[in-house]
């Protein structure tokens, strides 16, 4: 048995509150352990969340996370008291009661590693440990005597971090035709002897073949639309022909997805078809996400040299012995705990990225070193990229070199390209948006702490040697003072507006709150009016305000002249560096000048004709009943109008593929819509369509069960079910919610129940968890259950025995927006057909987490006692559907345990 820290300990759950002190343990009254944890500090797992539990959000103590994030940097943990002992080879509790001694026996196993001579991180540790000690970090002193000195100083970590390195430009890809056959042979290569030979995966491999064949019109790129049931194997099933084109011609080959969860997964398939290196040490596969999502090594290197104080201050000494072993300074999604942010209560994880968009580029002290410089570089010599949507269509649309711009693209998930063409080609003026622009130009103001530099700061040299431009760079910072600043939201509330863009924004909440009609006021939502037969008193306010950002959109267009001419005439001291710092401001500056003359338009269009092409509204948007912006809004109509100019035509091939391509209505596939949300019409191509069949036998495997019962709005009838549900599976339930309120409701009425059971309970928008490690800990127990919303109706992988049952709290009408409204009514289709297409693409969604594989077995429930015939269509076909009462599904999900328990137990055995 492992020896236990001798440090009391504090476990707190739904279930109850148990201390361990002096070797023994006992349940106690929550008042009793925050009078303990308050006097002494006690080993704990996730602070926030115990806090949470405990309804005491001042709780700190030893927590456990921390620790190990300091012990182990750039590991995985799961962050609860079963996760910590797998982490730590220890055995589970057996119960509750035991896992305040897990915690000293955790405890003592990460402090024995720091001891040990083989400890892989060793490097850098007693450096941060003495920072940590100056912090007063609680583990700081129990560290100190096992961490060892160095017999050498330690480098800091900004100089042991590796330098890249320029490369040449790659060539164009060669023209070469890849053949059906071949493509296929590879894939059986990829799949391996001995695999079971999928037909269905196989032709779907074919059909991919089509847009790798050379193009042969101006900018009229191969297309295909491929429709891939669950369980084809469409990953390898692209890979195999992406990887036989990209070894031919040396080109690169784009894979999109929306969600985080597919790029892990796509990053494990392509280790199939690429090294993990090169013979020269390249990498063939890189992941690219956005600015936002790596960590900023000058954000970091202010934060250790007080930037952040207090708490603040120990995450970024956290942080810092992360990046020292890091993978990529992925922050968002790769190898840093999605959790660790969330145990410190501001930000701070974002403030140590680039957010706002303020990179100085090779100005920067830490340009060679830069993840994201990095990351940019490796994509552009490597293979396959794989990004997200939002980033492959903002990189198609202004793309730093053109060379970097994707060509060859696969739209995975594809049924999500339509909004994110939406969200990426949209235009919004809001208070948030518009204050961030004005500390771009200007930097701080009033003592403000950070990094935070304005124009000036950033293009000082530039300023000195061109007088033009430093003309124009006073003109912008002289204009910005127009802009909304700080307590901008509580003047516009007070109708007490400084400047012209509070003016209008006092304006627009007005008329959103005078015309609202949805009831979402008193609701507690956001809420919002048309842009339609405005009062003149707004008209006026968007003329002055549309002149303001013109005073500061022309001096920085041309600042952005001045710097071109900078780069054409260069000084003598412009050095490489120097060049590139000057070409990464241009592209910083057309960002804004595009985004400032957008809202220009946008205003302009206010009390004129309607342009039928957009669809313009005011929003006051609100969370909880608490106001946290105000807007003006415009979209596309149809966003894919502009998806086809900047996306397809200049792509040679472009794939969409997903699970629920199209609408799978009553009569068959809609492949028309498809067609339509692809953007294809758009840029006058006909994409070659294509549709593989799911191997999964739903039949047999899976139930859909339409609750008659519960009726709609009886939050009592709700909970209850919900937590019947749970309590009839044993655990492994996903509740998909179409309301955060709703939510909060049952999950507050049903927790502390299930949780005395032995079947913990978590959920979003209540647990101080991000979405990513929720699923963690979903996956990772088999008795959990998750309650959420979106977020876990699309893109979560939670094979085998975890979920077993998807509960719909009711059918996922659409939300009645202007946005909605405006798009059903072009559609060319009634009111209910469109919203029909939209409920069943999220009903499939949905159905699609449950069988993830093809041994998995489970109940798909509905409550709604109006569930309209024409949306089982959704479901896959032969699945069976049955309308029930809610005792009636009660008793067939007690009959389906035993099997799904037999099964499942099989599976076991056979793995």
């Amino acid at each position: 048995m492992v020896a236990a820290l001798a440090l009391p300990a504090l476990h707190a759950s739904h279930a109850g509150t148990w201390l361990r002190q002096a070797g023994q343990t006992r349940e106690v009254a929550r008042g009793e352990a925050l009078n303990a944890a308050a006097d002494t500090p006690h080993l704990l797992v996730n602070a926030q969340l115990a806090a949470t539990r405990l309804g005491y959000p001042e709780l700190s103590g030893l927590d456990l996370l921390e620790l190990f994030a300091f012990v182990r940097p750039a590991q995985f943990c799961v962050p609860t008291v079963k996760g910590i002992a797998h982490a730590t080879g220890l055995p589970e509790p057996g119960a509750e009661a035991d896992a305040p001694l897990l915690l000293q026996q955790a405890a003592a196993v990460l402090i024995e590693q720091c001891r040990a001579d083989d400890w892989p991180q060793r490097e850098g540790a007693w450096s941060s440990l003495q920072a940590l000690i100056r912090l007063r970090w609680p583990w700081a002193n129990i560290l100190a005597p096992v961490i060892r000195r160095p017999e050498r100083a330690e480098r800091w970590l900004f100089a042991r971090l590796p330098e890249w390195e320029e490369t040449p430009e790659r060539a164009q890809p060669r023209t070469v035709l890849i053949e059906e056959e071949e493509a296929a042979a590879h894939l059986a290569r990829l799949t391996g002897e001995g695999a079971e030979r999928r037909e269905g995966q196989h032709q779907y491999t074919r059909d991919a073949v089509a847009m790798f064949a050379p193009r042969d019109r101006h900018r009229k790129p191969h297309m295909l639309l491929a429709q891939a049931g669950t369980g084809i194997g469409k990953t390898l099933g692209y890979l195999a022909p992406a990887a036989l084109w990209a070894q031919r011609t040396r080109g690169t080959v784009w894979v999109s997805t929306f969600t985080k969860n597919l790029q892990r997964q796509l990053r494990q398939e392509a280790a199939r078809a690429w090294p993990e290196r090169r013979a020269d040490g390249s990498a063939p596969v890189v992941v690219r996400k956005g600015r936002e999502n790596y960590l900023c090594l000058l954000n970091l290197e202010d934060a250790l040299q007080g930037g952040f104080s207090g708490r603040p201050a120990v995450l970024a000494q956290l942080v810092a012995r992360w990046a020292a072993f890091t993978r990529d300074g992925d922050m968002v999604g790769g190898d840093l705990p999605g959790w660790l942010g969330t145990l410190f209560r501001r930000r701070g994880i974002a403030a140590l990225t680039d957010q706002r968009g303020e990179c100085i580029y090779a100005g920067c002290p830490h340009y060679r070193k830069c993840f994201i410089e990095r990351s940019a570089r490796a994509a552009a010599q490597a293979d396959l990229v794989i990004g997200n949507h939002a980033l492959v269509m903002i990189n198609a649309a202004r793309a730093r070199d053109a060379q970097t711009r994707p060509t060859r693209i696969i739209f995975d998930e594809g049924h999500h390209v339509f909004d994110a063409a939406d969200a990426t080609f949209s235009a919004a003026l809001t208070g948030q948006e518009a204050i961030e622009l004005r500390r771009w130009v200007i930097g701080p103001e009033r003592g403000s702490r950070g990094r935070r530099r304005g124009l000036a700061a950033r293009l000082a040299d530039i300023a000195s040697y061109d007088e033009a431009g430093a003309n124009a760079i006073a003109a912008a910072v002289d204009a910005a003072a127009l802009l909304p600043t700080d307590g901008w939201l509580e003047r516009v509330a007070q109708q007490q507006p400084g400047g012209p863009i509070e003016r209008l924004l006092a304006e627009v909440r007005a008329l959103a709150y005078a015309r609202d009609a949805s009831g979402g006021a008193e609701a507690g939502y956001g809420i919002e009016t048309e842009a339609a037969q405005l009062p003149g008193t707004l008209i006026d306010a968007a003329n002055d305000a549309a002149e303001a950002l013109e005073l500061v959109r022309r001096p920085l267009a041309q600042l952005s002249i001045r710097l071109e001419a900078v780069l054409t005439d260069a000084p003598d001291w412009l050095d490489t560096s120097g060049r590139a710092r000057v070409e990464g401001a241009r592209h910083a500056l057309g960002w804004r000048i595009d985004l400032l003359a957008a809202w220009v338009a946008l205003l302009t269009r206010m009390g004129g004709p309607v342009d039928p092409a957009f669809v313009d509204w005011l929003a006051v948007e609100r969370n909880d009943r608490r106001e946290f912006d105000v807007g003006l809004y415009r979209h596309w109509l149809d966003p894919m109008k502009p998806f086809a100019k900047v996306v397809l035509e200049p792509a040679h091939g472009v794939m969409l593929t997903s699970a629920t391509l199209c609408d799978r209505t009553p009569t068959g596939p809609d492949w028309a819509e498809a067609v339509a949300r692809s953007g294809a019409p758009h840029a006058g191509i006909e994409p070659r369509l294509t549709q593989t069949v799911s191997p999964f036998a739903y039949a047999e495997n899976a139930e859909v069960l339409i609750v008659t019962d519960i009726a709609r709005g009886d939050l009592a009838a709700l909970a209850g079910a919900m937590a019947r549900i749970v309590e009839e599976t044993g655990g492994g339930v996903l509740g998909l919610f179409t309301a955060i309120r709703r939510l909060r409701a049952v999950h507050g009425r049903i927790a502390d129940r299930l949780a005395r059971q032995g079947l913990p309970l978590y959920a979003q928008h209540v647990d101080p968890i991000d979405t990513g490690t929720l699923t963690d800990i979903f996956r990772d127990d088999p008795a959990a259950s998750l309650l959420g919303t979106d977020a876990l109706r699309d893109g979560v992988d939670v094979p085998g025995e975890s979920l077993r049952c998807v509960v719909l709290e009711q059918v996922p009408w659409p939300r009645p927006t202007i946005l909605h409204r405006a798009r059903r009514a072009a559609s060319g289709v009634s009111g209910q057909v469109y919203d029909d297409r939209i409920i069943r693409a999220r009903l499939a969604q949905a159905f699609g987490r449950l069988i993830r594989r093809a041994d998995d077995r489970g109940h798909f429930i509905v409550l709604s006692a109006a569930f309209p015939s024409r949306l089982l269509s959704a479901f896959p076909d032969g699945t069976p559907v049955a309308r029930v009462t809610l005792q009636e599904a009660l008793a067939r999900l007690s009959g389906g345990r035993a099997e799904l328990a037999a099964a499942f137990g099989d599976n076991e055995a056979r793995s």
